[in-house]
């Protein structure tokens, strides 16, 4: 996966392969942005033109072909082991990091989930970030930087990644044979992340969301049992309830702007639902409640009690 597989993204990687040319390639790096841009993708590509001594890689050598496969012996791969990533993980990635390369010119790891590196795991990581053992390359992914631990990200070059343009991720899911009405709404929906779009697209959360959105939209204080069994239900669905959040979001969104600018929402085949709420919600109700909902996603992030902390949102949205 050379970086021409990873789409835009051009400011980042143009600033990747530049210090490849001139051979000033950081020891740590930290790659943030929302899920789902391109993040990880990246950081293989870099990797995999370090390891062939290119600024694109080649794709076809031995090495190239190891890191495609998730076979290289030179390149570890730490991801959080249930909610964090814990202090063993990172003592037994600094073994790895000890030994001498197998066959590439250094060792790499790339970090999935920085910001899941607990106070005793971040520390342990501390010194390797500050001296990597045989200038071994370090990368970071997160997708919440200001949750990184401070002392972590002073160590590391950081790169912002963007969400992508809807018309970037519409082109690649009609690419990729998916109807283009499908399309559209999934871009439009995704918030910039490639990855939620095809989970929109492909998983049925398109036919579901009139159901969904009716059902929290009718939420009421006088009938609190279904209030709460819709909390536990949601919850229960740890995959999907990212996506039914994002999916009310976007909603609010349409709410918000409804009344100045009808023709720009992002919702536009759901323009009666819209039109609905937008009469019986005032705007600063409603920018509340984006603001509640916004908040409720970074608690969700950090493992927060799901039932409770939806419970809590649900009566609010219930009292509008």
């Amino acid at each position: 996966m050379p970086f021409s597989d990873v789409i835009g993204q051009d400011r980042a990687i143009a600033v990747l392969k530049r210090s490849i040319a001139l051979e000033r390639v950081a020891h740590a790096y930290l790659f943030s942005g929302i899920e789902g841009c391109g993040k990880k993708k990246t950081a293989l590509a870099m990797v995999q033109a370090v390891f062939c001594g290119k600024e694109e890689a080649c794709g076809v050598c031995s090495s190239c072909r190891k890191i495609a496969s998730g076979q290289h012996p030179d390149l570890h791969i730490l991801e959080p082991d249930g909610a964090f990533i814990k202090i063993d993980q990172v003592r037994e990635l600094q073994k790895e990091l000890a030994y001498r390369p197998f066959e590439a010119p250094k060792k790499a790891c790339i970090i999935d989930g920085a910001e899941k590196l607990n106070l005793a795991s971040g520390n342990a990581l501390l010194k390797t970030l500050e001296e990597p053992p045989g200038n071994a390359l370090m990368i970071l992914i997160t997708s919440e930087r200001s949750a990184v631990l401070q002392t972590i990200l002073s160590r590391c070059q950081t790169l912002e990644f963007q969400p992508l343009p809807a018309e970037t991720i519409e082109e690649r899911l009609v690419r990729d044979q998916f109807p283009a009405e499908a399309a559209r709404v999934a871009a439009t929906l995704s918030g910039g992340s490639l990855s939620r779009a095809f989970e929109i697209a492909g998983d049925g959360v398109l036919e579901g969301r009139v159901t969904f959105l009716e059902r929290v939209l009718t939420l009421n204080l006088k009938n609190i049992n279904t209030l709460f069994s819709a909390a536990e239900e949601l919850a229960a669905d740890k995959e999907g309830l990212p996506g039914f959040l994002e999916l009310l979001l976007s909603f609010l969104r349409d709410v918000l702007i409804y009344r100045s600018t009808p023709d720009a929402l992002a919702n536009a085949d759901l323009a009666h639902l819209v039109a609905r709420e937008a009469e019986r919600c005032p705007e600063t109700v409603t920018m509340e409640l984006i603001e509640q909902l916004v908040a409720l996603r970074r608690l969700l992030v950090r493992n927060v009690n799901a039932r409770m902390a939806l419970e809590v949102f649900f009566m609010r949205l219930a009292a509008r």
